[in-house]
């Protein structure tokens, strides 16, 4: 590892992991592997894009992160008249009282914040949703030729709903690259939805008491950075990813029903989650089982299906499927 850890150090920091998602279970009743995949996507340093039909809890999920993480917490509701401005900030301006000079200050906006709620983001424009490219990719707001820092740490949670598609704008392949992980969010059990309707129509639910210090997850994300990945491992996720191209691939479902393959960065948002992953079920070193684990909600917004494998209705999990279970490595 790049930095000396103790033993008690990474025991008591894992611990916290677990206290952490805890607390959002009190909130939020089920979604045990949704929650698991946002803590994971929130140790790797990543953002998170969020599908789900309305009504599922995918708000409350965010809130509850921000809340059992004591962040700040933002939440910004796309539409399509949203601006640019309205997400990154503008410039004000204003009068000295006394010496009654006028000057120009910028004023900021929602995207400064530790987790940035962008409910419904295909809603708005591309010239709007592309305002927060530079916000997650490089962490700063550039306005009027000065750069403005975010907080540490700066964590975007983008909702959509996959089943209504009037009047919404689809976002650009550039921009869903910069989320590390797309989580879906499902129907719950039956006895889940009956404990939710239950506790929502009586007391109500309260909030996420928090789990984890800032000081603590800016550690833990570093711990993360720090795990160890060997030669084999990495190789195996590279060649995950470089499979999903079909102009090279050895997967007969990638070469017929894929038109454009993932990125470099898809290989580096891989290994991330699968450090994460690794580290939150205790261990220090990232296996097969982690990155096979990690493969759908990584690659699955970075792979195109080609017309024929969206008119036929193929599924993009079980593309991935197919790649996960036909690329070895010796």
């Amino acid at each position: 590892m790049a930095e000396a850890w103790t033993e008690n150090e990474i025991a008591d920091l894992v611990s916290r992991v677990s206290a952490l998602k805890a607390s959002m279970g009190q909130v939020i009743i089920g979604q045990k592997d949704v929650i698991d995949l946002l803590v994971t996507c929130l140790l790797a340093g990543g953002h998170a894009l969020v599908e789900g039909v309305p009504g599922l809890g995918k708000t409350l999920l965010v809130k509850s992160l921000a809340q059992a993480t004591d962040m700040q917490f933002r939440r910004v509701q796309f539409t399509p008249d949203l601006m640019p401005s309205d997400i990154v900030g503008t410039e004000i301006l204003e009068e000295d009282q006394v010496t009654r000079q006028r000057v120009f200050r910028f004023q900021q906006g929602p995207v400064f914040t530790q987790v940035l709620l962008a409910d419904e983001i295909n809603r708005a424009p591309p010239k709007t949703q592309s305002a927060l490219l530079e916000a997650m990719q490089e962490r700063s707001v550039t306005f009027a030729g000065q750069t403005h820092r975010l907080p540490k740490p700066f964590f975007v949670l983008a909702t959509q709903n996959p089943i209504e598609q009037a009047g919404t704008y689809p976002l650009p392949e550039a921009q869903l690259d910069r989320f590390l992980l797309r989580i879906d969010v499902g129907y719950p059990t039956e006895e889940e939805e009956i404990a939710m309707v239950g506790a929502t129509t009586h007391a109500g639910l309260a909030d996420a008491e928090p789990a984890l210090t800032l000081e603590a997850l800016l550690r833990l994300q570093q711990l993360v950075r720090d795990i160890e990945i060997s030669e084999f491992m990495l190789r195996y996720a590279t060649r995950l990813v470089r499979a999903t191209r079909p102009a090279e691939s050895p997967v007969e479902a990638i070469r017929k029903h894929i038109g454009w393959g993932a990125g470099p960065r898809a290989g580096q948002a891989l290994v991330l989650a699968a450090k994460a992953r690794a580290l939150m079920q205790g261990r220090l070193a990232v296996t097969r089982e982690d990155i096979a684990a990690m493969l759908l909600p990584v690659l699955a917004h970075r792979v195109l299906r080609n017309f024929e494998a969206e008119a036929d209705g193929i599924a993009i999990a079980d593309i991935l499927a197919s790649l996960r279970n036909e690329v070895r490595i010796d």
